[in-house]
């Protein structure tokens, strides 16, 4: 469960254009996270997710990736929780994890705020839910 595949990628044209057409924003520094509840569930990955980082903000390429990288793995280990109420609710997200800083911020820090966007996305859906 600890794996970021493939399939776990939001790649689809289609669907990045409809989250950003359709979807649900919020902001938790420094993160802009937009959102979406697929109705169908497809039996795919229960969330696909596309990270950003602004070439405007953050010029070089080297630290950019490495701003990825921190945030793949944070993710990666975090997202157990929120796979798991997912699944029990058989709905799918589609996801954007927006890096809006302008330095590179700790990987401890960006941790702790991985989980927290990842406990409100899950607040989120229950709010849908009712």
């Amino acid at each position: 469960m600890l794996t970021f595949k493939k399939k776990e990628h939001l790649c689809s044209k289609k669907r990045i254009s409809a989250l950003y057409s359709k979807g649900n924003q919020f902001f938790y520094y420094p993160f802009k996270v937009i959102w979406l509840n697929i109705e169908s569930y497809t039996g795919e990955s229960p969330v696909q997710l596309l990270i950003t980082v602004s070439k405007k903000n953050i010029s070089s390429a080297v630290s950019r990736n490495l701003i990825k990288r921190r945030i793949r793995e944070a993710y990666r280990l975090n997202k157990n929780y929120f796979y798991d109420y997912l699944t029990k609710t058989s709905k799918q997200n589609i996801l954007i994890l927006h890096y809006t800083e302008k330095k590179i911020i700790s990987y401890k820090e960006m941790k702790t705020k991985i989980i927290l966007i990842l406990q409100r996305l899950q607040l989120e859906n229950e709010k849908t839910n009712s």
